[in-house]
């Protein structure tokens, strides 16, 4: 019930349209229509092959293409072409340009689009379109939220009769789904039927303009719900043999949300049923002679990714570094490069880069999508040819060597898909001794380098060593070896707190309580120890000189955070081995252990990082 409210939710405005529209573009004839829907991955492709006839006396030179409001919004690509020849010679040779439209007149809740034909079409001709049309986030998953062990369902709606401005004389509708999909439930209208994975409506003959029957499908889809929410390609040009690709990913499963906790054994354990919605690996298509290939994230290199390619493609498979689930992201880097003759031309005077301009990665819906193309410095007159609309302006990049900076075209498109993936051009013009510049700068600043080693080698620079400098120096030696102590005992206590885990664990296996306590007896004795050795020495750096007074404030924070390391360490410890004495329940045990562990791990985060940063003195 709830999903045909919201299919009537969307089409109550529709069936007001019909009412107001009565003769409106009434000189055209459908007099065949034959729709097919695409649900098979999270994009709906919808394919409309449409036979056009003017039957009025005056001829017309475009075709109007409505979509509801709530349909449009999600209309990523729109293609429409010619179909020439009949039968197995049939063919689309000429792609017609499709623009928005605001036709007199007609409803606001309705987005129009006008398609321009070659020629126009006169009383009683006839022509063949295919129209394509690619909608992003049409499918809602519902329910909205699942476990683990259950499968996505999805709800997709639409009209079982083609919405036209225009009388549909036969029409029929074909939904395929996904082999093997279990359907909850669907619109049942007149001639209407299931087969295996398809579901067909029709044929339906003499529908008026505006006819609109919605329908709505509740389907199980387990396919990768993949979103990009952003996507920035950089591609930069270099002249001595080289475009670098470094693509920026901001990933999302967009699907159902996961619910509930998450089990790793039961994922691994049962793949086929847990988790069935997750997806784990995609796959990119890079160019041929794609060669450095880098992927990795904001924690590094992942090795979990493999490649294979021959002399017409090159395909990287890649797996984020953990499984994901409905809702779950991640952000990702891929980079590579190409050799610059595949993709940089010349004519008519100019330079010119020929590269795709969408996504790489199969099945991935993109909603914001920034391609940046890094010229050479010193081009200019740079002009960018794009086959679809896209916002365009222009930035400077600096990057090393450079003195003016490089000019950037920057290209942004929004719920972009794979058909978003074609061949764009960017113009400029270079002149080719501009490619001296940094080679001369490199010259130079190697020569002036030598001139300064030459001049130092003969200079006397000696320092007396009475001098307050000299003196100076001789403390900040002294404070640095006696900051070097201090580290020396600071890295022996952390290996003594990494005995006191050791024995917990081997507490866990043996069983032998005696063994542990006699472990922290042992290790309480060493840390009191270095306790004592580092009185001296911080007193020695407190009252040292002015440079050793900077550094004074982290060494002593590096002791005081090791020794609340170390009390947190003993809670635990003791903690951990009462609760063996006492036979206490392994949850009542983790739920007491539980907070002293975050606490352990703030610390012991807190004392590496001071470590790292007394190393870099």
């Amino acid at each position: 019930m709830g999903k045909k409210k919201m299919a009537i939710h969307f089409s109550f405005f529709l069936l007001s349209i019909a009412a107001l529209l009565t003769t409106a573009l009434s000189d055209l004839v459908i007099s065949k229509l034959d729709r097919r829907i695409d649900l098979i991955s999270q994009t709906v492709r919808v394919t409309s092959t449409l036979k056009i006839e003017n039957a009025g006396s005056d001829s017309v030179s475009e075709i109007l293409l409505p979509f509801p409001n709530y349909q449009s919004k999600d209309l990523a690509y729109l293609s429409s072409a010619i179909i020439e020849g009949k039968g197995k010679t049939k063919s689309s040779s000429v792609i017609l340009p499709v623009e928005v439209v605001n036709p007199q007149g007609m409803p606001p809740d309705l987005t129009w689009y006008s398609v321009s034909l070659p020629k126009r079409l006169g009383k009683g001709d006839t022509v063949t379109l295919d129209v394509l049309a690619v909608f992003t986030h049409s499918m809602k998953p519902f329910p909205e939220k699942i476990t683990l062990s259950e499968h996505q369902l999805v709800v997709f709606q639409d009209s079982g009769h083609y919405l036209s401005p225009y009388l549909v004389k036969a029409q029929s509708l074909v939904i395929k789904l996904p082999a093997n999909a279990k359907i909850e439930s669907f619109t049942k209208l007149e001639n209407s039927k299931q087969a295996g994975s398809e579901i067909k409506y029709g044929p339906y003959e003499n529908l008026p303009s505006f006819s609109y029957s919605p329908i709505v499908v509740h389907f199980q889809n387990n396919q990768p719900f993949a979103v990009a929410e952003e996507l920035i390609r950089e591609i930069e040009i270099s002249h001595w043999g080289n475009v670098q690709v470094t693509e920026y990913y901001s990933l999302v499963h967009g699907g159902a949300k996961s619910l509930g906790e998450f089990s790793r054994l039961e994922y691994q354990a049962r793949p086929d049923i847990r988790g069935a919605s997750s997806f784990k690996r995609l796959t990119a298509k890079l160019p041929p002679r794609a060669h450095s290939i880098y992927y990795r994230d904001e924690i590094g290199n992942i090795s979990t990714s493999n490649l294979w390619g021959d002399s017409k493609k090159t395909q990287l498979e890649i797996e984020p570094r953990f499984p994901m689930l409905g809702g779950w992201k991640t952000s990702f880097t891929i980079e590579y490069g190409v050799p610059l003759q595949d993709f940089l031309f010349q004519s008519e005077g100019k330079r010119f880069l020929n590269i795709t301009f969408g996504c790489p990665i199969n099945d991935l819906i993109v909603d914001k999508l920034i391609v940046k193309v890094v010229l050479p410095e010193g081009s200019t007159e740079i002009s960018v040819a794009v086959p679809f609309p896209v916002n365009q302006s222009y930035e400077t990049k600096l990057s090393h060597l450079d003195m003016d900076g490089r000019p950037v075209a920057v290209l942004e498109k929004t719920n972009a898909v794979l058909e978003h993936n074609q061949y764009f051009q960017v113009y400029y013009k270079f002149n080719s001794f501009s490619l001296l510049r940094e080679p001369l700068m490199l010259i130079s600043g190697f020569f002036f380098l030598f001139i300064a080693c030459i001049v130092y080698m003969h200079a006397d620079l000696t320092i007396s060593k009475s001098s307050p400098s000299y003196l100076a120096k001789l403390q900040w030696d002294e404070a640095q070896t006696v900051i070097q102590q201090i580290r020396d005992i600071i890295s022996q206590s952390l290996t003594i707190h990494d005995k006191l885990e050791a024995s917990l664990r081997d507490l866990s296996r043996t069983g032998d309580v005696q063994s542990c306590k006699a472990v922290r007896k042992t290790s309480d004795g060493v840390l009191k120890e270095f306790s004592k050795e580092l009185k001296p020495l911080l007193a020695f750096l407190h009252s040292s000189s002015s440079h050793a007074s900077q550094i004074f404030p982290k060494v002593e924070d590096l002791v005081t955070k090791e020794r609340d390391l170390q009390e947190k360490l003993m809670l635990k410890h003791t903690t951990v081995v009462d609760g063996y004495e006492k036979k206490t329940s392994g949850r009542e045990m983790e739920n007491r252990v539980a907070p002293i562990q975050q606490k352990l791990t703030v610390l012991r985060q807190e004392v590496d990082d001071l470590l790292d940063f007394i190393d870099e003195i």
